[in-house]
């Protein structure tokens, strides 16, 4: 009989990786876990309980907010303050980052960053949807209160990064900084298990996503691509295949297993990108280079190296499969 390896008993294994953790990343990801679960379930019933559609308000970002966000938000955020180790997160859903104020978080080594969940509006139609988190080390001593200062680091300093699909099944998908490896939540036993160990994306691929109905506000060199994309080359295996479910978690988590590319472009209508650099762009960009693909915002510019300047700030992100992003790459040199 196979034997099935846990979430929890795999971070343990992993632990000598780690000498100065002493446990508390290890504590950090039971909290994202356990709210996983809680928000697994609740999106599991969206069709029998008051839970889907609009809750009435926009968030900082300018959405309309969806019940699941507001909910999804304060799940996460009271997990993660309940361990003691997490010292503040910051939320796409939340305009200020949020300060943890009892005595245990003020000795947190750690701080998130989170959206609790991308793409929320596909929730009412039933199609897959997914929680995005990044991990820092506090800049600000321990002991005092968390500041602006320990979110605003740049990619290349998380500690971890994954995200969480709740499709046709649940899975969490991270990486510390030692490869990627994904875990498939069974819900008849509650736990997390190993399913998709050191997880490498493909050298190329045959899949773009992006969301073409914009074709028009695009710059030409991404225009150029996507035609590239669109042109019969048997020796390149083209076209390639258009797809795009408009969920970053789900576009992305397709593209990593099956080999792809991720275009979010800047445009006409969103002239610095409409990602979230803190909340989608790096997480992203860590769990990709950790797969052996690439992630850049432009041509020469490393997601990972961009120094933020504020937490909502927004990015162009090419996301994928090493070849197809050193393509793109050169389409945008020569054409803008």
């Amino acid at each position: 009989m196979e034997i099935i390896k846990t979430l929890g008993e795999f971070i343990i294994d992993r632990q000598h990786e780690y000498p100065d953790a002493s446990g508390e990343l290890t504590s950090l990801f039971s909290s994202i876990r356990l709210a996983a679960k809680i928000l697994h379930r609740e999106i599991n019933k969206a069709g029998l309980a008051d839970i889907t559609g609009a809750a009435g308000d926009e968030n900082v970002q300018g959405e309309q907010q969806q019940k699941l966000d507001v909910y999804a938000n304060e799940r996460f955020k009271n997990a993660l303050a309940q361990r003691g180790v997490v010292c503040g997160i910051a939320s796409e859903e939340e305009e200020q980052f949020v300060k943890f104020e009892e005595t245990k978080n003020l000795d947190g080594k750690y701080v998130v960053l989170i959206d609790p969940l991308d793409g929320s509006s596909n929730i009412d139609v039933n199609v897959s949807v997914g929680t995005i988190f990044s991990v820092y080390r506090r800049v600000s001593p321990q002991g005092s209160h968390v500041t602006e200062e320990d979110f605003l680091q740049p990619g290349n300093k998380q500690v971890a990064a994954g995200y969480v699909i709740y499709g046709s099944s649940t899975m969490l998908v991270y990486s510390t900084g030692n490869g990627v490896n994904g875990f498939t939540y069974d819900p008849t036993i509650g736990v997390f298990c190993l399913s998709h160990p050191n997880l490498q994306i493909p050298e190329d691929g045959t899949i773009y996503s992006i969301n073409e109905g914009n074709y028009v506000h695009f710059p030409e060199g991404v225009k150029k691509y996507i035609k590239y994309c669109q042109e019969e080359d048997d020796a390149t295996s083209r076209p390639y295949t258009s797809r795009y479910i408009g969920s970053l978690v789900s576009d992305f988590h397709r593209n990593l297993i099956k080999g792809g590319i991720y275009l979010y472009p800047t445009s006409s209508r969103y002239p610095q990108g409409k990602l979230r650099l803190l909340y989608e762009c790096n997480p992203m960009a860590f769990l990709i280079e950790q797969a052996g693909g690439r992630a850049i915002a432009d041509p020469g510019q490393r997601i990972l190296d961009i120094e933020p300047k504020k937490l909502h700030q927004r990015c162009p992100l090419f996301v994928g499969s090493p070849k197809m992003v050193d393509k793109l790459e050169k389409f945008v040199e020569e054409f803008g």
